[in-house]
């Protein structure tokens, strides 16, 4: 099989042969169709992160594919069946956080595309516990943004825990930005979308942003403030100004939820205006296994929409790079069917 492969950080990806992966107990092996090119797949191939993968070791964290052999006691998937494979590749299911609800703090997870190979191939090894079935009339290049960019935002929504009619502001219209919009409406929000270019702007627009902030020409702040103040915050932008800059537009008991990782980011809090105004800073990872069967259930009813563009993974660094430009609309999908 091909698979991209970070061979060093901070170098280009290499395409190569390796044999096909064999699915060990509680696991399956898919035969990927499509894989999202998450900002934190580049973080990850350039190392980052305080916590590194090791390299030789292939990405990706949205692999869709159908099951094509069934590790020894996987008894509820079959063959043939369409999966997505998320970041939460494994959680224990034992601690604190597993039991009560929040498997994405266990700290005995492996991540997909980190911790284990991931979606950058066209096959790959998940464990079946976490695979999460896709449901009819959901495709792979749909399916595959929402196993990250749209599960996400749709758990950072509910840590946010915005009521209808409340002010949310959007920092960053990207792919997860653009799905985060949507969701915000769906939970009867007013939507600020923020960002620094022109065709993100449009795009928060047309998909039902009621108020949108250029933040190359506004005071992100100040107009906020304008409108009272966001009741949340929502910081997918990877910059660490723009986490700065909604923070210091929320109104009293307002919330930050931090979701974008810029490498070594710090923010300064202010303590006395945090505590005299109520404020609070959240962050918030990913989402778990029943986020993402809501957000699939939300999109195969009609209510979301994915801005995507196809590319063959062959084209991995170049896409790479027009990430890191600015220059995506909203999500890259890789098309592994494409190289077959």
């Amino acid at each position: 099989m091909k698979a991209a492969v970070v061979r060093a950080f901070g170098e280009p990806l290499v395409i190569e042969e390796r044999p096909d992966p064999e699915p060990g107990p509680g696991q399956v092996r898919v035969r990927v169709e499509a894989s999202g090119l998450c900002h934190t797949d580049i973080h990850a191939a350039h190392g980052d992160w305080p916590v590194k993968p090791s390299p030789p070791f292939v990405p990706g964290h949205e692999g869709v594919g159908l099951v094509e052999k069934l590790g020894e006691g996987v008894t509820h998937l079959s063959v043939g069946q369409r999966v997505a494979v998320p970041w939460l590749g494994r959680a224990c299911g034992r601690c604190e956080h597993c039991l009560s609800g929040w498997e994405t703090l266990c700290e005995q997870q492996i991540n997909t595309g980190y911790g284990c190979d991931g979606g950058y191939a066209e096959k790959m090894l998940a464990w079946a516990d976490f695979a999460q079935p896709v449901p009819d009339g959901i495709t792979a290049a749909e399916a595959a943004p929402l196993t990250c960019a749209g599960v996400t935002t749709y758990k950072a929504l509910k840590v946010a825990d915005v009521r209808p009619g409340q002010l949310l502001a959007i920092s960053g219209i990207g792919g997860l930005g653009h799905l985060a919009v949507q969701y915000a409406k769906i939970a009867g929000a007013t939507v600020a979308a923020i960002d620094v270019t022109d065709d993100k702007l449009r795009l928060a627009t047309d998909l039902g942003a009621d108020l949108v902030i250029d933040a190359r020409k506004q005071d992100v702040a100040e107009v906020l403030k304008q409108h009272g103040g966001a009741h949340a915050a929502i910081a997918l932008a990877v910059n660490e100004s723009a986490f700065a800059a909604v923070n210091a537009g929320l109104r009293r008991g307002g919330k930050l939820v931090m979701v974008a990782l810029p490498a070594h980011g710090t923010i300064q809090v202010p303590i006395f205006d945090t505590v005299l105004n109520g404020t609070s800073v959240i962050g918030s990872i990913v989402g778990t296994r029943q986020d993402l069967a809501e957000v699939f259930q939300l999109h195969a009813a009609g209510r979301t929409k994915v801005i995507y563009e196809t590319r063959p993974l062959a084209s991995v660094n170049d896409s790479i790079d027009e990430v890191l430009r600015g220059e995506v609309k909203a999500r890259i999908v890789f098309d592994l069917d494409a190289g077959r």
